[in-house]
């Protein structure tokens, strides 16, 4: 069995929290839970005495909105209390805050977003933009004109066709339990343990003899319920298969930005731990003299032949169909496209998930959209790739905008859909392919608002630091229960199985190209402006910026069109 963190629930949110449900009063502990279950929260048995000590519910789950927590244990409801609004606060001022967080305000008000809080700006480069039309390029660098090779495309690994969950707890044990086995193999066959891994039953049974330094024990596991002490310890708990162990991890004399002791860790994720019991009046605890994460050495990027140096762009978070669709810069970049030497490189365009902004998406969203049939968006989206030059491929990936599922991995868009488009191969997200043998791993990045929520060293305004997360930990996506839906599949399919030469995300609207032990990172930039919500957190996008990446060379452009 998976263990207590998946079958310790006592129940599981059906929708969202909204203020209009009579949910104010509660006074039984069935009215908290009920009031709980309606605002998207789930309780863990842990958790159930000191919510029922509670005279209201009210203030945490207002701390809850506020931290972006779903899932309540004993710590977590320790530490939204110490944030959560006193409890003698004005009903009134608690309803309008829920409020604020979960709608938008009517169509025609004045500040259609509420409190404007960074002005719209033109965003500014710390350097100047590069020239349109990249003219100055070194030909050496790009060789090949791209209308001289054929595609070559191969497809590793995609969803579309091969989902077999049906959504019961087998499947979600099933899932678990396979990332587990892989990245347990992975560990073990590439050195990354100190000694060979016991099953957490083992380690427990044996815990009286595991009580020194001199006798010290490797446990792999998924991690969870991490928190800090008053003095600056980590407590987490470890599991796998057969049992729950709480441990704690004291920072070392000079660790890094980038320890976990300091930069927290991602629930669910895969991580080797070794050290010794603690035994004394209380329950046993592992004292973790080291975290292990899985392997990721220095990676050697394959080259795509001397005869087959075309290059591929890259771009994500198109939104087709925004009223913040930056059509102007689209046409400058199809402009480029068809009279730029370096363009004539380009043999693959790679859009990594949402060419659209869908319909529905968020309330009030059709105020946002320029057009407002979901169809049409797509069909639009279809006209402009037309203007693309024939001897360029697209392939398209969904993201959390696009008409597919929202758990991931998610499927290619629907054949309804594709059959609009014309030299565009349509996979799944995440999707790894390989082109002229440079093996490339594309994802849309939904789950680094997780990354963002959880780790100290990651934000929205560094995107890259969520990718070289993600590689670090050989996972794309591991935490369950958060910010991003994910499908229970019997296999983990978001396990990062082969490191990739190239690993693509967008989502945040940001830019990035750089690279991480061997990887080349690339965070493909916007073709949206700023939008309101974006303005009301005071996050600048960085649209309209083509990356162009040489499959041979490696080189690389970044192309501004603003």
């Amino acid at each position: 069995m998976i263990s207590k963190r998946y079958f310790g629930f006592l129940s599981i949110p059906s929708r969202a929290f909204s203020v209009d449900d009579g949910c104010m009063n509660s006074t039984t502990w069935e009215e908290m839970h009920k009031d709980l279950i309606e605002a998207g929260l789930i309780v863990q048995t842990s958790a159930v005495k000191k919510i029922g000590e509670l005279d209201s519910v009210i203030p945490l789950i207002e701390a809850a909105n506020s931290s972006g927590v779903r899932l309540l244990n004993s710590a977590t409801v320790e530490e939204l209390l110490a944030i959560a609004p006193s409890p003698d606060q004005d009903t009134d001022i608690l309803k309008k805050n829920i409020l604020s967080q979960a709608t938008l305000p009517p169509s025609g008000s004045v500040h259609p977003t509420g409190r404007v809080i960074a002005p719209l700006e033109t965003w500014k480069r710390n350097q100047e933009p590069r020239p349109r039309y990249s003219s100055g390029f070194n030909p050496d660098d790009f060789p090949l004109d791209a209308n001289e090779v054929d595609s070559d495309i191969e497809i590793h690994f995609d969803i579309t066709g091969n989902s077999s969950t049906e959504g019961k707890i087998l499947d979600m044990q099933s899932c678990f339990k396979s990332r587990l086995k892989q990245i347990r193999e992975m560990m073990q066959l590439q050195g990354s343990l100190p000694r060979r891994p016991l099953r957490n039953s083992e380690a427990w049974r044996n815990r009286n003899r595991h009580n020194s330094k001199d006798y010290e024990l490797t446990l792999v596991g998924l991690a969870s319920e991490v928190r800090w002490t008053r003095t600056g310890s980590m407590r987490f708990v470890v599991e796998d298969e057969t049992s729950q162990i709480q441990c704690i991890l004291k920072p070392p004399s000079d660790p890094t930005p980038f320890h976990p002791s300091l930069d927290g860790l991602m629930d669910d994720e895969i991580i080797g731990v070794s050290g010794f019991f603690l035994t004394g009046e209380g329950e046993p605890i592992l004292f973790a003299r080291d975290i292990h994460k899985p392997p990721l050495g220095n990676h050697s990027k394959s080259q795509a032949e001397s005869d087959f140096a075309v290059s591929a762009a890259f771009l994500s978070d198109v939104h087709l169909g925004s009223k913040t669709f930056l059509a102007p810069q689209w046409e400058k970049m199809i402009h480029w496209f068809n009279n730029d030497p370096l363009a004539k490189t380009v043999k693959y365009f790679v859009l990594s998930g949402d060419g659209v902004d869908g319909v529905g998406i968020y309330p009030g969203q059709e105020r946002h959209l320029s057009i407002t049939d979901l169809f049409n968006q797509y069909g639009e989206l279809a006209r402009l790739l037309e203007e693309v030059p024939d001897w360029v491929d697209v392939v398209m990936l969904p993201g959390n905008h696009d008409a597919v599922r929202p758990a991931e991995p998610q499927p290619a868009l629907d054949p309804e859909v594709q059959q609009d488009y014309s030299n565009t191969v349509f996979v799944g997200n995440p999707c790894d392919f390989s082109l002229h043998g440079v093996r490339i791993l594309s994802y849309h990045g939904k789950s680094i608002d997780d990354f963002v929520a959880t780790l100290r060293s990651v934000t929205y305004s560094k995107p890259e630091m969520a990718m070289r997360a993600m590689l670090e930990r050989r996972h794309l996506a591991p935490s369950w229960g958060g910010k991003t839906p994910l499908s229970p599949e019997p296999e983990d399919r978001l396990v990062i199985p082969e490191v990739p030469d190239i690993f693509v995300t967008g989502h945040v609207h940001g830019h990035y190209v750089g690279d991480h032990k061997g990887t080349l990172m690339i965070h493909s930039s916007t073709w949206q402006d700023q939008t309101d919500f974006q303005r009301m957190l005071g996050f600048q996008p960085k649209p309209c910026i083509l990356t162009v990446v040489n499959l041979h060379t490696y080189a690389t452009e970044s192309i501004s069109f603003n």
